[in-house]
């Protein structure tokens, strides 16, 4: 009777319940993994940043180049902040996952009572306060060298969530997926940071040519950074809520995928 009664509470709990607990757990292993080496996961990718600003606050000297009536520097801040917030939750993700399956230890992860949907949302969850501790980083050290604004609260605190929600996901998928180091660093080098780099941060897409405008409107990552500009300055290249509607799309897509894969165990379960 003891046996049927416990299989029975498990099943209800199992069905009605969230285990709370097991997510935090690995909500907050997540978050101690990358807070153990913050030199270099946070502070690192901070300085690096701010490199990319120094190099170009030396090129351009003494000059007041302007992009729509904005400081080059101060157009330029926002989107140097959000290509830092979105690469280092990629990375957390894919990092934390492909270093169990190479270590051997993924069976520790996959062994508690976690639904697929508590393991991608633990996961992600990590991704994303990765991502904003680094931005908040980032912030701090720009503001030496650019009168950083705030233009909606609003915008920012959904384009910092979802920006780093997306790649966190693409992270977990991208982890999923790859069986060595190798396949993490061909996605990271050929698609992440390709398509950050061309995605406006440096300058303004109005600019291109119009098959490249219409290409720039393709990337997805366009949409993280002229969003995110729009909420720090005020000015954007498309439309705002075009851009938002995009970004919830796309996390949603993508985390339904994660946890098809995490249901099916795909490369994770022998």
């Amino acid at each position: 009777m003891q046996k049927n009664k416990f299989i029975s509470e498990r099943s209800i709990k199992g069905f009605n319940t969230i285990n709370w607990i097991g997510v935090y757990t690995l909500f907050k292993r997540e978050v101690m993994r990358f807070l153990k080496i913050y030199l270099q996961t946070i502070l690192g990718p901070a300085l690096t940043t701010l490199l990319f600003l120094i190099i170009f606050a030396m090129a351009l000297g003494r000059s007041s180049k302007l992009v729509e009536d904005i400081p080059f520097l101060e157009f330029l801040a926002p989107g140097l902040i959000v290509m830092a917030m979105i690469q280092n939750a990629f990375g957390n993700t894919s990092s934390s996952l492909l270093s169990a399956k190479v270590a051997g230890n993924i069976t520790d992860l996959l062994l508690p009572p976690l639904t697929s949907v508590e393991f991608a949302s633990a996961f992600l969850a990590g991704a994303i306060c990765r991502g904003l501790f680094v931005g908040i980083s980032v912030s701090l050290l720009v503001l030496i060298f650019v009168p950083l604004k705030i233009y909606s609260p609003l915008v920012l605190i959904y384009f910092s969530i979802l920006s780093c929600s997306l790649m966190g996901l693409l992270g977990l998928i991208t982890g999923i997926w790859a069986s060595k180091f190798d396949h993490v660093a061909a996605i990271t080098n050929f698609i992440v940071t390709p398509l950050s780099l061309l995605s406006g941060t440096f300058y303004s897409i109005k600019i291109l040519p119009d098959n490249f405008y219409f290409i720039s409107q393709l990337n997805p990552f366009f949409y993280m950074i002229d969003g995110f500009r729009f909420s720090m300055i005020g000015y954007s290249d498309s439309n705002v809520y075009l851009g938002a509607i995009i970004l919830l799309v796309l996390n949603i897509f993508f985390y339904t995928i994660s946890i098809l894969m995490l249901k099916t165990g795909f490369k994770l379960k022998a």
